[in-house]
């Protein structure tokens, strides 16, 4: 899945993929993100005098990644969403900060990190007049990190995403199945929205 400003991409990629995944572009920006059974993705909507959004872009994110981060917790993942004010300190001990192009080859504030700095919660945001959609994305398994590196021509890149990201079985050091968390995270948006 694309960002929508990698939309002119799209028709290079398709060809580069030979039909062994679909190309979409999403309506948030950010960079590329490879979707499969690895992730769990949330998508909220919220008018823009939301307590969520009402302060500002940055602080827009604050709120969703402190949910993922109590979610996550049931499941013993233990992350913690980076504050704005540590964002330059976390970029520098990054080993994906070059991975411009993808969702997960760079950290933004209040994204999800465990203890080494590695990134298993990536956010993104589409505003408009009405309303402020809210997105993440949760890396739950092993993601294919060659395919997407390769279809987006950057083979190179794949070392750097598979060190830069952890995913939260590995964090747990047991299966987590997509659906729970999934259904966790309802509850959780359920409550606090």
């Amino acid at each position: 899945m694309l960002g929508c400003s990698q939309r002119a991409l799209r028709d290079d990629i398709e060809r580069l993929l030979h039909g062994r995944a679909e190309v979409t572009v999403r309506e948030s920006g950010g960079g590329a993100v490879l979707t499969g059974p690895w992730l769990v993705s949330v998508s909220v909507v919220v008018p823009p005098q939301h307590p969520w959004v009402c302060n500002g872009l940055i602080d827009s994110y604050r709120h969703l990644g402190q949910l993922h981060v109590a979610a996550l917790k049931e499941f013993g993942v233990v992350a913690r969403a980076l504050p704005p004010q540590e964002l330059a300190r976390a970029h520098e001990a990054s080993a994906v900060s070059s991975v411009n192009w993808a969702c997960f080859g760079g950290l933004s504030p209040w994204e999800l990190v465990n203890a080494q700095g590695r990134k298993l919660v990536g956010l993104a945001q589409r505003r408009c007049r009405t309303g402020v959609l809210l997105v993440a994305g949760t890396l739950v398994g092993p993601v294919d990190w060659a395919l997407l590196c390769g279809a987006m021509g950057h083979p190179q890149h794949e070392p750097l995403l598979r060190h830069g990201t952890v995913d939260a079985q590995e964090m747990a050091g047991g299966l987590i199945g997509p659906e729970r968390l999934a259904a966790v995270l309802t509850q959780w948006l359920e409550r606090q929205l």
